[in-house]
């Protein structure tokens, strides 16, 4: 494989998506409570980052591409600390707008001897109301000359409307944008006509109607996603065992994990869009880019939490030192 992922760093990219905050509290156990058969964790610290489409820009940054986000926060704690941490970042945070009762979606993971023991979800999930939907559409339409890549990060939370979709999808073939998408709603549909699109493997079997038990059954949901969703390229992760790319009028291609040891597989697909979108708008192959973006999921499933790879760390896995 020949890539100069250092090329990244000039790679202009516009992240679409629900943005939320990821609270982790990390303790101990060392007894049962007395009140219910739960474990007692005693919190001896905490930490926050950006989760969702918060984390897709963290593997962005990471490898230093230049980010602009299109959102909503909310005007709490949370939503502000979203905007503190993007800025701290050097993300363009223009795009992202407040909608009243939207309040951002807070994510708190109780963490003890390396376990998550409980996880606490605050969040609204409806679409987006006509007005917010037409600043960010208007908002989007001026950033276009600006953009090299595209990223869609649905955790469907309201965001990611059909009509949104549509409308980046026009924009950036207008000018010859790359638009990849992570689907969490499960009407693919909704997705049609982006460059790629990269769900794991649940999510492709419901999509395609079809129970996958083999690789046989895999391949022949990848092939029915391609058609039915009017796509030209997928790439399907299947956790431990890798990822599927599947490419009109061309086989199947497996690409094996590269994880030694799996600690949390927590946003291992956001680092595959990430590295897959900056490789494709980096000028490299389909299959580069994807071989790329396994050996960066394999690198942050062996860490604890939602994590990104170091460029330095994507360097000497792709160099064969790690």
């Amino acid at each position: 494989m020949t890539m100069d992922i250092d090329r990244f760093q000039q790679i202009r990219v516009l992240v679409i998506g629900d943005l939320m905050i990821d609270e982790y509290l990390w303790g101990r156990v060392d007894r049962i409570s007395p009140e219910a058969p739960v474990p007692v964790v005693a919190v001896e610290r905490e930490n926050h980052t950006l989760g969702g489409a918060g984390n897709v820009i963290n593997n962005l940054t990471a490898m230093g591409a230049q980010v602009s986000a299109i959102g909503t926060a909310g005007t709490g704690k949370a939503g502000r600390m979203i905007l503190e941490k993007l800025k701290d970042s050097g993300v363009c945070t223009h795009g992202i707008i407040s909608e009243p009762d939207r309040p951002t979606t807070l994510k708190t993971r109780i963490i003890a001897s390396s376990q998550q023991v409980l996880r606490i979800d605050r969040e609204v999930r409806r679409p987006i109301s006509p007005e917010t939907l037409a600043r960010l559409k208007d908002i989007m339409t001026g950033m276009m000359d600006q953009v090299d890549l595209i990223i869609i990060s649905d955790y469907d939370k309201g965001l990611v409307t059909s009509e949104l979709v549509a409308h980046t999808v026009d924009l950036a073939r207008k000018h010859g944008v790359l638009t990849l998408a992570d689907p969490k709603s499960l009407k693919f549909d909704k997705y049609a006509r982006v460059s790629v699109l990269t769900p794991n493997q649940k999510e492709a079997a419901v999509a395609a109607n079809m129970d996958i038990t083999c690789q046989k059954d895999l391949f022949a949901a990848g092939e029915s996603l391609l058609n039915t969703v009017a796509l030209d390229r997928l790439v399907i992760t299947c956790g431990k065992h890798g990822m599927v790319l599947f490419e009109k009028n061309a086989a199947p291609h497996v690409i094996a994990s590269r994880a030694r040891q799996v600690f949390d597989v927590s946003g291992a697909g956001d680092t595959v869009i990430s590295l897959l979108g900056l490789g494709l708008a980096s000028g490299a192959s389909f299959l580069d880019s994807a071989v790329v973006a396994n050996a960066g999921a394999g690198i942050v499933v062996g860490k604890v939490g939602t994590a990104t790879p170091t460029m330095a760390e994507l360097k000497k896995v792709l160099d064969g030192k790690e």
